[in-house]
């Protein structure tokens, strides 16, 4: 029998909202179907934080792991989605508590928008408060999620859930399209590119019902 796919990345083009100051989404054709040519070439230029993504430990660490060296099993299996919609500016324990059980697996993707914006910037992006990710990571948590641009705030330069996850060996992935999805358990699949010098890399972030 097949399984349900969700799509969770959202639609990576030219009003695809990138961080400020960040490189926004550009193509150009290398070359064209005509005469003397049998195919279509792209070129093109991005952010590694474009759309759904992963970040590599070098983001948030000078000598932090690329997105091309990391393992991928963080990136793959059974995981939770949580809703905690409306959970601004940080989510907090007591937005996720509802739905923490001696189940929980070690990926956990949280809903913060009814719907996420994917064609605006928001200057006022939910993420996680520093706590939550402590307390997630007691609970075997290895991945976190969110439907945001950061698990920090937009303006934060300190990045206290970002440093969480270095200290803590945690996996993160940002920018996913939670608008459908069920409060549940699935299986996640959102393997980063093996960029070997990149600080993150794009995903095409999926979830599969589960058997």
């Amino acid at each position: 029998m097949t399984r349900r796919l969700w799509d969770i990345s959202p639609p990576v083009h030219a009003r695809s909202p990138v961080f400020p100051g960040d490189t926004p989404y550009g193509q150009r054709w290398a070359a064209t179907i005509g005469p003397g040519c049998p195919v279509n070439v792209s070129t093109l230029t991005l952010s590694p934080h474009t759309g759904a993504h992963a970040d590599a430990p070098l983001h948030y660490d000078p000598d932090g792991a690329t997105a091309g060296a990391l393992d991928l099993e963080p990136y793959l299996g059974p995981c939770r989605v949580i809703h905690a919609i409306g959970a601004v500016p940080l989510v907090q324990w007591e937005h996720l508590v509802h739905a923490i059980d001696d189940r929980l697996p070690p990926r956990v993707l949280v809903r913060t928008y009814d719907r996420m914006p994917v064609e605006r910037w928001d200057a006022a992006l939910p993420a996680y408060a520093p706590e939550t990710v402590e307390r997630l990571a007691e609970r075997g948590v290895r991945l976190i999620g969110i439907d945001s641009a950061s698990i920090d705030p937009a303006d934060s330069k300190p990045l206290p859930s970002h440093q969480v996850i270095r200290q803590r060996g945690l996996r993160v992935l940002e920018n996913l399209v939670l608008d459908d999805v069920p409060e549940g358990d699935y299986e996640l699949i959102a393997l980063p590119l093996k960029l070997m010098s990149a600080d993150a890399s794009p995903v095409r972030a999926v979830l599969r019902e589960l058997t």
